[in-house]
């Protein structure tokens, strides 16, 4: 009993022992340094990497400087619209996906040339074509085309439109020099002149033509201006254009008469019709 007890006794004590030796060495102060690693870019890397930021901010200003250059000599203006000039030309190219020309816009000091498959003018508000042009035809999709030159329009070939009409106080005139006028229309060709006077002019021959219908011709006096004379051409028959008298009244009253080829001559009116197919008018004609 007394063995036991002195071992527990001493195993008592050496842990006791242990443990205020354990707390001691808690108590105590630690005198061992911390190890620090350092953390960033150092040596040639560091210096690397300042030069190429050096030289990312001088691009920058460089770009930068260029840039207003640009803008200052080509005149590129917020207010202002874009000026492209040139000492001898302008030209702007399209080109498809395979790099082949499809049109061409070329402004020079004589003329302005575009060459294309088709060429639009449009309105700036409702987008309506006001000018097409292609191979086949042009077309003018303004409300009125006026044309302002001195000798008016000169066509080639025929012209197509519903209404043509001269500026107010201004003279229409439709002129075939060396040709030529023909006016055409399914259902008849309206000549108006409201206030003025209408007049027909050719050198040789002026034909009034209706197929199925009539020529009317409705006013107040109609006047028949250089009409010939017509006279018998047979010798047992009188002369109409024979002179008169002395003391013969003056003839004041003619009768219109129309040979059978339609030619118009004057005939002296009497008690009955004058005018007769042998008249020298008719056959010489």
């Amino acid at each position: 009993m007394d063995r036991s007890a002195n071992l527990d006794t001493e195993e008592l004590k050496m842990t006791r022992e242990q443990y205020i030796l354990a707390t001691q060495q808690n108590s105590l102060p630690r005198t061992e340094h911390p190890q620090f690693y350092p953390v960033g870019i150092y040596g040639w890397r560091k210096r690397c990497l300042y030069f190429f930021v050096l030289l990312l901010l001088v691009t920058m200003i460089v770009n930068l400087a260029m840039t207003i250059w640009i803008l200052k000599v080509m005149n590129f203006t917020v207010d202002s619209p874009l000026v492209l000039q040139s000492d001898r030309n302008v030209t702007v190219n399209a080109r498809n996906h395979m790099g082949q020309l499809t049109g061409q816009l070329t402004v020079g000091a004589d003329a302005v040339e575009a060459q294309c498959k088709r060429f639009e003018v449009r309105a700036s508000g409702s987008g309506k074509v006001l000018f097409s042009a292609d191979e086949d035809e042009i077309v003018i999709g303004a409300d009125r085309l006026k044309v302002t030159g001195t000798e008016g329009a000169v066509f080639g070939h025929s012209v197509e439109t519903p209404h043509i009409r001269a500026e107010p106080s201004q003279d229409l005139k439709l002129e075939s020099p060396t040709r030529s006028l023909v006016m055409e229309a399914p259902r008849g060709v309206q000549v108006n002149a409201a206030a003025g006077d209408l007049k027909a002019t050719c050198r040789k021959e002026l034909h009034l033509q209706s197929t199925e219908g009539e020529i009317f011709l409705n006013a107040d006096t109609i006047r028949l201006g250089n009409l010939p004379m017509g006279s018998f051409s047979s010798s047992s028959s009188f002369s109409s254009s024979s002179s008169p008298s002395s003391s013969a009244p003056r003839q004041t009253i003619y009768e219109l008469c129309a040979c059978p080829n339609g030619k118009l001559y004057l005939s002296p009116a009497g008690a009955g019709s004058t005018c007769q197919s042998s008249s020298n008018i008719c056959l010489w004609s």
